[in-house]
């Protein structure tokens, strides 16, 4: 049986950065780094819906959850 592969964060956004240029296609892309086509595209949506965040200022982001208090 195969192992699946794990890929880092700085990997999926190399090759998401790539997919998004669009100087290669997805079946090239694919073939020179050995993922499946249909993952890529993944990580190139999930790359281009999360890009705003790296724009938004600390502690202004409504969804970041504050750690609760503890009663000693």
């Amino acid at each position: 049986m195969k192992k699946r592969k794990n890929h880092s964060p700085e990997f999926k956004a190399k090759v998401a950065l790539e997919t998004i240029r669009e100087e290669m296609t997805l079946a090239e892309l694919s073939k020179k780094y050995g993922v499946h086509p249909t993952q890529i595209g993944m990580w190139k949506r999930a790359a281009i819906e999360n890009m705003a965040t790296a724009f938004t200022r600390w502690g202004s982001a409504p969804e970041q959850i504050m750690p609760a208090k503890q009663n000693q």
